[in-house]
């Protein structure tokens, strides 16, 4: 029998992640709004959050957690903007004490879920999601970038259902950290748009060795370079 799973957010990654689960699982995805839905959706063996921290995010993770059931698995999709005081090399096992949202709707879920699965994701790029091509930013601290193509967190989240891994923290980003600067020089070349200038440098690198050793994980994309090649 397919495991069933519940998409919260159907977005940029929630949209994609139903289309390749479907090929796999029995998937339904629905809006942050539709928390009202049909309650056969919390009986799903698996339910993963794919929202942004706009918009009462805690009290929408606060409904989500208490219309699941018990025996169902959530994945948080978190991000490593949990590790911001940090300017050197972190893992999972770091001790964060500044607690800003993203850290805030983690420790929630946790107090919330038995079975809770929290993935730092870095910075998500891929397809139309081009390093630079901001309409907004247009100047950028020159960093060693934490970026994440959408492929390998759809590829990593599937191989975690496979594994029937049920709660855990792993960090989800791309192995290689290229200079944010160098990543735009090439995107703007490649795609033709104006280069922003760079002040400042982080020296901030998230390590994602443990999902790697875990999943006995090859990246799709590796190298932030190589994203859009």
């Amino acid at each position: 029998m397919k495991k069933t799973i519940g998409i919260i957010g159907c977005g940029w990654l929630g949209k994609k992640l139903q289309e390749h689960l479907l090929n796999f699982f029995d998937v339904e995805c629905y809006e942050r709004k539709k928390t009202d839905t049909k309650s056969s959706f919390w009986q799903r063996d698996l339910i993963i959050i794919a929202i942004n921290t706009k918009d009462n995010y805690l009290q929408t993770l606060k409904k989500i957690s208490t219309l699941t059931a018990d025996q169902t698995t959530t994945i948080l999709m978190s991000s490593t903007s949990v590790y911001r005081e940090f300017d050197k090399e972190v893992n999972e096992e770091v001790n964060i004490t500044k607690i800003a949202l993203q850290r805030e709707a983690e420790m929630l879920m946790q107090e919330l879920n038995k079975n809770l699965l929290i993935l730092r994701l870095g910075g998500l790029m891929g397809e139309d999601r081009i390093s630079g091509r901001w309409k907004s930013a247009s100047s950028f601290s020159d960093s060693f970038v934490n970026y994440i193509h959408r492929d390998d967190v759809i590829a990593i989240t599937k191989g975690l259902i496979v594994r029937d891994i049920s709660s855990g923290i792993y960090n989800l980003v791309a192995p290689l950290h290229p200079l944010r600067s160098d990543v735009h020089k090439k995107n703007s070349k490649d795609f033709g748009f104006e280069l922003g200038t760079f002040e400042g440098k982080s020296y901030r690198t998230v390590n994602s060795q443990k999902i790697i050793d875990e999943l006995n994980y090859t990246f799709l994309h590796p190298n932030p370079l190589k994203f859009w090649d």
